[in-house]
Parts: C-alpha cells; structure tokens; sequence
C-alpha cells in the first residue's frame, strides 16, 4: 500500500508518535512505515514496535543497501550505510567476474549486493548465528549462492580453499567492555556476538586475517571494516597473516577498510580454480 493511500491526518498521527519515541527522522520513517504495511492495524503495530524502541529495519522487515532491498529479521544484524563503501572497493578489485565469500555474513547483504554487480559470480556466506543464516538464505537466492550455519571458515566447503578472489569479513570490532556504550538499537536489538570483537575489539579479525592465505586465490583479496584507533593493529594483523595490507577510507560515510591481498606465494596450498559459474 503506497504513502497515498492513508489519510494526511493518519500521517501526522503517525509523525507524532513517532517524534514523541524520539525518532530524529521522524517523517521519512512514518513514510517508509506506511509504503510498507498493508492495513491501518500493520501501521499501528510498526509504529508501536518502533516507538518501543526496535530498529527500523526491524519493524519494517527490510533494509536498502547498495540501492537494493534485502530483508532483515529481528535480532539480525542491520547492514550499516557505511559498509556500503566496502562493498564498493570489492566491486574494483573483482572486475567482472569473481568466487565471493561473505564470512559473518549476517543478512546476506554485503555478499549479495556484491553479487548482484558481477557477471559471473559464484557466491558463499557464513555466520554462526542461526538467525542471521535463515535470513542471509533468502538474501544470496538470486544470486544462486550457498550460505553455511558454522564458525568462520569451518563450515565451507572444502574444494573452496585457495580459489576465493574476494574475501568480505564483516567481523564484530567493538571492544566487549565498550558494546554497552552502543545505541540500544544495536545493543538490545542485535545479537551480540555480531557486535563483540573481543577486549580490543580485534580477536575474531586476528582468526580471520590467520587463515585467509589457505582460502584466497592468488591475487585474491580480503576486506573487512574497521575504526580509526584499531587501524595500526588491524594492518598487522593482516601483515603478519602474510598479506600485503593497504587502507582506504571515506571521511563523509566514516568507513575505513582495510584490503589484504595474498601474493600466493607462501606455505598455503593452492588449488587449480576453475572459472566461476553463477
């Protein structure tokens, strides 16, 4: 049902509530509430959801990204604009044609937006928390993508190592002690174990960063997020991994990533890869 479609006075009613919650954007989230539902009751009960304090990505059952609509159930992770910039600087190095993995996949976003860019792609994501894989599922279907339920690399197939060209790795980066400082959208809303890097912030990027050569093709890349303060750990994190580390940033959206690229040359395997199929 379109904006249109509700009266001028349910708008305002619904623009004042939602002000009243505290929604500093309070007429585009009334307007997007109201392109969504279906009914006067769904607008009631989104706006109520919303008021209490879930994400907006939550009560609406969606979130855009990359300028496509992916959904987004509760307590999974809500792909941030920022990452958008990420996904973007994957996009260059993959060219036309790439084998993606989305570790920490949570909605499937990041890898499926990716995807939808490519000519050929073959596409695989990974979380550990089943919620996110349930939801990550649907997200990867048209792009014909395969999403395991396991720890980082361990659920992956086996005939993937040393054949991925781009490597995302949304990792958690919040230091445990400081996820309590987070907006309660993301701290009450959000599993934590998408949120929590560990006492620096840094623990499951360090596991990433350490078998990312076993799994990347020559040539290959590994990118992830990280802040400002953690960027000097992170590069050695990567370095040490035997990756050559360069970081990117973007002052406007606040997004700095780092790329690791492997050489291919060192004590990791390779294996033949064959072209990538959708």
């Amino acid at each position: 049902m379109s904006v249109s479609a509700f009266s001028t006075s349910h708008r305002s009613s619904v623009i004042s509530t939602l002000r009243a919650a505290g929604c500093v954007f309070a007429e585009d989230e009334a307007d997007l509430i109201l392109s969504t539902a279906h009914t006067p009751s769904e607008v009631a009960a989104m706006v109520e959801r919303r008021a209490a304090g879930l994400p907006l990505e939550h009560v609406l059952g969606w979130a855009e990204f990359q300028g496509l609509r992916f959904s987004v159930d509760p307590g999974v992770f809500v792909p941030r604009r920022r990452t958008e910039f990420l996904v973007g600087r994957a996009a260059e190095l993959a060219g036309r044609a790439a084998v993606v993995v989305d570790l920490c996949c949570g909605s499937g976003a990041l890898g499926a937006a990716l995807a939808a860019g490519l000519d050929q792609v073959e596409l695989h994501a990974a979380d550990i928390d089943p919620a996110a894989v349930r939801c990550a599922r649907r997200n990867v279907a048209d792009a014909g993508g395969e999403v395991y339920e396991g720890d980082l690399y361990d659920p992956l197939p086996d005939a993937l190592r040393g054949r991925v060209d781009i490597l995302l790795a949304n990792v958690p980066y919040v230091p445990s002690e400081e996820v309590g400082l987070l907006p309660a959208e993301a701290r009450v809303h959000e599993a934590r174990v998408a949120l929590d890097g560990g006492a620096d912030g840094l623990d499951v990027l360090r596991r990433v960063t350490e078998q990312a050569p076993a799994w990347l093709a020559p040539g290959g890349h590994l990118l992830f997020e990280t802040s400002e303060g953690q960027v000097a750990a992170a590069v050695a994190a990567v370095e040490r991994a035997g990756l050559v580390a360069r970081v990117v940033s973007d002052e406007e959206r606040y997004a700095t990533v780092v790329i690791g690229t492997w050489s291919g040359r060192g004590p990791w395997p390779m294996r033949q890869r064959p072209w990538p199929t959708r």
